[in-house]
């Protein structure tokens, strides 16, 4: 007996979550009954898109605000039988050290796999975590030092003259680190490779001597 596909009403999904480039907290999927709860319940407003319109919270809101409409309004869509996928930095009932033991947690288990590492492309793969250009630790480590940078010369004055100047040398740590995410990318591409092995010489042929020359 051939089994048929499950009906899915794929218009009942929603994902919450917050666009890195804005700012914004947006709410994709649902059809009107979703809508409107958004719209009710956590003070989303409808925006027009290049896919259709979709839901998104007010400019300006406040980081904590955000988290509460978010987690308002994804119990809601929750309890009317919706599936929602809510982004984890929006979840006001996460505990506040939640997300730093998960990242504690998720680098240990790195480091073991690392040292458990039977092929160099498993060790490939752990250097990739650490270092691919976008979603890498130390690419992403590089920005927050950045951002700390950019804010901290805001705040501080010049240092004293003939004095180093802390922040400043901000700088060039945030360069420091690109340099070495550039370098175990390049370890990475290395252990990617299958281990060439040296082709053994073999001996060259014996010249055997014609029976003759042998007999002489």
């Amino acid at each position: 007996m051939k089994q048929t596909e499950p009906d899915f009403w794929v218009l009942e999904y929603v994902t919450i979550t917050k666009d890195p480039r804005t700012g914004l907290v947006v709410a994709i999927g649902g059809a009107d009954k979703a809508a409107d709860i958004l719209q009710r319940t956590g003070g989303f407003l409808s925006a027009p898109g290049p896919r259709g319109d979709y839901h998104r919270l007010p400019h300006g809101l406040p980081v904590e605000q955000q988290r509460l409409k978010a987690t308002a309004a994804s119990h809601a869509l929750l309890a009317a039988g919706h599936s929602v996928r809510l982004d984890p930095t929006l979840n006001m009932l996460v505990a506040p050290d939640g997300g730093r033991e998960a990242a504690l947690r998720y680098l240990a288990g790195l480091a073991e796999r690392a040292a458990a590492a039977t092929t160099s492309s498993e060790v490939a793969e752990v250097l990739t975590e650490v270092a691919a250009p976008v979603h890498g630790l130390l690419p992403l480590a590089r920005e927050v030092v950045v951002r700390a940078w950019i804010a901290a010369s805001d705040f501080q004055g010049a240092a004293p003259a003939g004095e180093p100047d802390p922040i400043a040398r901000l700088g060039s740590i945030a360069t420091s680190m690109s340099e070495a995410a550039r370098a175990i990318l390049h370890a990475r591409n290395h252990a990617a490779c299958p281990a060439q092995r040296p082709a053994t010489a073999s001996p060259p042929p014996s010249r055997a001597l014609p029976a003759e020359s042998r007999r002489r």
